[in-house]
């Protein structure tokens, strides 16, 4: 509007009415001082009132030092209760669409998932049966990933499965093969389809099934695109047929041979490799207590180390890259990247700490890690991460457990109760110290009570079986 009033009140260019718009928005108020004669003149000239002309001049000066901040607040605030809204009764269909938008970057899916998992709602991993191109909702509520996300399995591919499953689902993979467009499904897409889990809704043979070699023959995957083949071949031939019909000879399934199915750490590795991070779990999941009980940090909390000098810390995360290098000067120094459920850190070790830790920076192990900010004792003494032990996550359980101890009420306790702690007491036992105390709430009353007949070991058995006590809350310390 103002660069048409310019126009019209003062006879003012597009040119300049578009200088005058970019002042006006940038708050360039030089450069609006250098405008005001020339406006001033022009609306002189249609005979307009110059006093009026001053009013209209300062009444847009006093805009331009709110327009910007206006017109996008107004914006903003309808965007943000548009998508409020989308999210408070659509949240699912919201996150399937934040997670579209988001796919191509690792980092932000990721977030996103663990957004949705805070919401209660369930991602699924791709299925050929029910996944479209992207993330999209099913019928019971939950987020399946979509085929088009999976890497190397090619748009083309995807469009052609889900045109033809429009006409039926696909009862196996061998209806499948006979089903699809093999020129567009080739068998790079079968490999990507089945090493993220897409082929997971055909029970009757697992992932590692499709991708295993046996001796001498062929995989799954080269025996249903073989099939495929031949069912299609043949299909084409009866309709070619003078006489018609479907009299062409019946192709046998072939056999698959068995194996091993992947273990969870690979399968989680594999999926990590076709779509760029875990979807049916996450590596960590095997440490939950050790990470919950003794790492209290997370790498996010390195980059905040301002005003921390002597504050401990303890991490945990898996090893996703390692390097041996050296220095200018001719020293070994090593890199160390870690990765936990939502973030990772790039560790530098140098001289002690690479002598000290390099046994540890192995692709694949599982860490803690335990250290303390400290200042550099050189350069600008900046704060730092210093590490001062290294220890195998699988291994702290153990070392770092000293007491189990049972939260009770005095009103839930009674003889089978006793009877069932101190079986499981005495099922496992171990190193740490057992306790119990009895908490009276009523009277803000609470007694331990030390065994001096059971010492426990902390282990899955153990913590399961409290799990499964309702009356029963425990606590493992060091």
């Amino acid at each position: 509007q103002v660069m048409l009033l310019s126009q019209k009140l003062a006879n003012f260019s597009k040119g300049d009415a578009d200088v005058l718009r970019k002042a006006m928005g940038k708050k360039i108020f030089a450069l609006l001082e250098k405008l005001k004669p020339k406006f001033l003149e022009g609306c002189k000239t249609n005979g307009h009132d110059v006093t009026v002309a001053e009013k209209v001049w300062k009444d847009w000066e006093a805009f331009a030092a709110y327009a910007f901040n206006k017109s996008h607040s107004t914006c903003y605030s309808i965007v943000a209760y548009q998508t409020t809204y989308l999210k408070a009764h659509y949240p699912a269909e919201f996150m399937a669409s934040v997670l579209t938008h988001n796919q191509n970057q690792i980092d932000k899916v990721t977030f996103f998932m663990d957004e949705c998992r805070h919401q209660g709602i369930k991602v699924l991993g791709p299925s050929i049966n029910e996944s479209g191109l992207n993330f999209e909702v099913n019928k019971a509520g939950e987020i399946r990933f979509g085929l088009g996300a999976i890497k190397g399995a090619g748009e083309a591919a995807v469009q052609a499965i889900i045109q033809e499953r429009e006409n039926d689902l696909f009862s196996n993979i061998f209806d499948f093969a006979t089903r699809v467009n093999l020129r567009a499904v080739n068998k790079k897409t079968f490999e990507c389809m089945a090493m993220s889990g897409a082929f997971d809704c055909f029970e009757n043979y697992h992932r590692r099934q499709f991708l295993f070699e046996p001796e001498n023959d062929m995989n799954l995957i080269e025996k249903v695109i073989r099939y495929g083949n031949k069912e299609q071949s043949e299909k084409n031939a009866a309709q070619q047929s003078l006489f018609g019909g479907e009299g062409g000879l019946q192709i046998p399934v072939p056999k698959v041979p068995d194996c091993e199915p992947y273990g969870e750490l690979e399968k989680l590795k594999i999926e990590k490799e076709v779509v760029g991070f875990y979807i049916s779990g996450h590596p960590l999941d095997q440490f939950k207590f050790e990470i919950e009980t003794f790492a209290k940090n997370r790498f996010s909390d390195l980059l905040e180390l301002e005003n921390r000098i002597g504050t401990e810390l303890s991490l945990a995360g898996i090893v996703t890259e390692i390097a041996h290098k050296i220095t200018k000067n001719g020293k070994p120094f090593g890199i160390l990247t870690l990765e936990g459920y939502d973030d990772s850190h790039t560790f530098y070790l140098f001289s002690d700490d690479y002598l000290r830790f390099k046994e540890f920076m192995v692709n694949g192990w599982f860490l803690f890690i335990k250290g303390i900010i400290t200042t550099k004792q050189w350069g600008d003494q900046r704060p730092e991460f210093k590490i001062n032990s290294i220890q195998l996550l699988s291994e702290i359980r153990d070392k770092l457990s000293k007491t189990v101890q049972l939260h009770l009420k005095p009103k839930s306790i009674n003889l089978n109760l006793i009877d069932q702690i101190e079986e499981i007491a005495s099922k496992h036992p171990g190193k740490c110290s057992f306790k119990v105390n009895l908490i009276e709430e009523r009277e803000n009353i609470s007694v331990d009570l030390l065994s001096r007949k059971y010492m426990v070991s902390p282990n899955d058995e153990l913590l399961n079986a409290l799990d499964d006590m309702p009356e029963v809350e425990y606590q493992v310390s060091t």
